[in-house]
């Protein structure tokens, strides 16, 4: 579904992702971990058309979107959940979740919205409240859900669980689960709670640096011995993950 070659961006004259390979097969949840500034939320956004690619490819459905506006993407059918959630904290939790339906059909509106509250049924209690008075995990589930209800094939997601409590982290797991397995919508997700996003992946990619250092499924990436050091045990420092990091 999505396949992306040679990609490279950043920010001005400071280049931040190099010659990045990924691809994300259609129905599938592939998860992308590394440390902090190793580019990941970067990736995301230069998906979705801000800051632009300044080389490479970014292939949805065999189509080039790399120089495509954002609005234009999301009309195909591809959504963001970008980092530290930004939702609209003066709307209520309704008006955030119409904001969100602004790229699909309107006749599907009140079917999408039946979706969304019966997938975060917290939500459905809240519909008119401002979302900034929710709680962190509310205002999570509000980001996925706006984000849903542009009706994507593509969800990407960036650190949903930041922030959170374990019992909140664990549930909204589970909706992730849930939104792949009976929503059959293909998920990019990135995250810092590496046990759990490899757990979920059917594959998985280790970003350093700005590049791809390290891929598999997320089976494969739980058992690596170095995978473990880095970001499941914290033995070593998380730029040590790399080919030269297995010899």
């Amino acid at each position: 579904m999505l396949k992306i070659r040679g990609l490279r961006s950043g920010y001005g004259r400071i280049e931040v992702l190099h010659d990045i390979d990924l691809d994300v097969p259609e129905g599938e949840i592939v998860s992308l971990i590394g440390a902090n500034g190793a580019g990941k939320t970067t990736l995301l956004m230069t998906i979705c058309g801000g800051p632009r690619a300044t080389a490479g490819e970014i292939l949805f459905d065999g189509r080039d979107i790399s120089r495509m506006q954002t609005f234009e993407i999301a009309r195909l059918g591809l959504a963001h959940s970008p980092e530290g959630r930004r939702i609209f904290p003066r709307m209520s939790v309704m008006e955030n979740l119409q904001m969100g339906a602004i790229v699909a059909d309107p006749a599907y509106f009140k079917t999408d919205l039946e979706r969304v509250l019966t997938l975060f049924p917290r939500l459905r209690e809240r519909l008119v409240q401002s979302g900034g008075t929710l709680s962190g995990g509310e205002q999570q589930m509000l980001a996925i859900a706006r984000a849903m209800m542009g009706r994507p094939r593509l969800l990407l997601l960036d650190e949903p669980s930041l922030g959170l409590a374990p019992l909140v982290t664990k549930q909204l797991f589970a909706n992730i689960a849930e939104i792949n397995r009976a929503e059959k919508i293909t998920i990019l997700l990135v995250e810092q709670n590496a046990f759990q996003a490899l757990k979920l992946a059917a594959r998985a990619h280790i970003m350093v640096n700005g590049r791809v250092e390290l891929s598999g499924s997320g089976a494969e990436l739980l058992k690596d011995p170095a995978v473990r050091a880095a970001y499941l045990e914290g033995a070593r420092p998380q730029t040590e993950i790399g080919p030269e990091a297995q010899e």
